[in-house]
């Protein structure tokens, strides 16, 4: 039976804050929830311990059992894939209501990615009746897992991303059958879960040389990012100036597969709120768009660095409106030539700056 395809994303605002939380600590996550995060990742890997990892899942799994377990979507952050306790995690997650995106540590490659879509897609079901305990049995209204998650798309479905679905979907279906009438009264096969939104974390050398391939390697794949401790400490880098590359890697990569740009990865000095600043003005001029934070007092300082100047703005106004006037390529009054990219980069910049109204 070939598995549901994944659920569009609802329009809606493009994520810049991503809050670490974790997943041991119910108290802690309950807090996140309502702090102005963008997307609460719920940690089961680094920020667990071994002895723990057992709580945190169950932990995890009663949160997401309500639909609408906060005012931000809640993705989970699993263990690594080729350890003993991923496939079990994905398996009691991926299919409750309130889980809006898995996130995937140290992904090498896209074999990777198929393996935990096909965890996901053969999930356990949540049990019916009183088996479901906990947050569900609050009544609140049921949101859809994911709203508030939105990639930077344009009306038109990016080549790559096209290319990847079609690839999906021979796979799927080698054949094709002939329809045939049933009896009214047998009931329809039930459909597979559909899997869930996807994202690859890259921390290893042969992950960043394979940023391509894992990006394109399901239609699920909703995105991709840097994990840069563990990458760092695996190149032997020292500094910044090391990680440049596997940076702008990340980026090109993500962007040629019709992915949104990759958020930054975490600044781990919650006390230095002048560094993260002047750190998300450089990882912004590399192509990043958001970033990764470990507290809540980072998330405005990280929102604030992402988000266009009033300058930006009014440049980005000037060409939508002069673009709109004449149509294709001209040059405006100061010099400056525009054409369809150009207006494209300008249009995505007046849909960050609506985040301030």
């Amino acid at each position: 039976m070939r598995p549901a395809p994944p659920p569009r994303e609802p329009a809606a605002r493009t994520p810049l804050t991503w809050l670490y939380v974790p997943g041991d600590r119910p108290e802690v996550v309950a807090k996140a929830l309502h702090c102005g995060a963008d997307v609460v990742v719920v940690d089961l890997e680094d920020a667990v311990a071994p002895d723990r990892k057992d709580r945190a899942l169950r932990a995890t799994a009663e949160l997401l059992s309500d639909p609408a377990p906060g005012t931000a979507p809640v993705h989970v952050r699993v263990n690594a894939l080729d350890g003993p306790l991923a496939e079990t995690e994905i398996r009691t997650l991926a299919a409750l209501p309130g889980l809006a995106g898995l996130r995937l540590p140290k992904v090498q490659g896209p074999a990777d990615i198929h393996r935990a879509a096909g965890w996901a897609t053969t999930a356990a079901r949540p049990a019916a009746g009183p088996a479901l305990t906990g947050r569900l049995a609050t009544g609140r209204r049921a949101r859809t897992p994911g709203a508030a998650v939105a990639p930077l798309t344009t009306g038109t479905t990016h080549p790559a991303r096209a290319a990847r679905t079609a690839r999906t979907a021979r796979t799927a279906a080698p054949g094709s059958a002939t329809a045939t009438l049933t009896p009214a009264a047998a009931p329809a096969p039930a459909a597979l879960p559909a899997t869930p939104a996807l994202y690859a974390l890259l921390e290893s050398a042969l992950g960043i040389e394979h940023a391509f391939a894992i990006a394109t390697a399901h239609p699920a794949l909703r995105g991709i990012a840097l994990g840069e401790a563990d990458l760092a400490t695996e190149l032997g880098v020292r500094d910044e100036a090391g990680l440049a590359w596997p940076r702008s890697r990340t980026v090109v990569a993500a962007r040629a597969a019709g992915l949104a740009p990759p958020p930054q990865s975490v600044y781990p000095d919650v006390a230095d709120l002048d560094g993260l600043a002047r750190s998300c003005a450089r990882g912004r001029a590399r192509g990043f768009l958001g970033r990764a934070a470990i507290h809540p007092r980072q998330l405005p300082v990280i929102e604030a660095a992402h988000l266009p100047s009033p300058e930006e703005v009014e440049a980005a106004a000037e060409i939508v409106r002069a673009a709109g006037a004449e149509g294709g390529a001209q040059a405006l009054p100061d010099g400056r030539f525009v054409d369809a990219a150009v207006v494209a980069g300008a249009r995505r910049v007046l849909s960050l700056a609506e985040r301030r109204n």
